[in-house]
């Protein structure tokens, strides 16, 4: 079964190409972020996949930490680019 761990983890990292372009290439910020965050839910399966394949539990912590990192960065942008929308008042938190 390692095998096929692995090939899974080499896939999903060839899948990371597509993330890549659309981080260098735009066209907004937002979509710049959500393919961070792709980068991040990538991280987490292909160390799981990894921790699997090794039997390495160290791996699924650094997965857990990389999955909490992932969610606090999301709900950062979201909070810093968030825009109020014409006639509202903006929220000040």
């Amino acid at each position: 079964m390692t095998p096929f761990y692995l090939a899974l983890a080499l896939l999903l990292l060839l899948s990371l190409t597509a993330g890549l372009w659309r981080i260098l290439r735009g066209p907004t910020p937002a979509d710049r972020m959500l393919a961070a965050q792709l980068f991040g839910t990538t991280a987490v399966a292909v160390l799981l996949l990894l921790a699997e394949a090794t039997d390495q539990a160290a791996a699924r912590d650094v997965a857990l930490v990389f999955a909490l990192l992932a969610a606090v960065t999301m709900v950062a942008f979201v909070r810093r680019g968030w825009t109020a929308r014409p006639g509202e008042p903006p929220d000040d938190g």
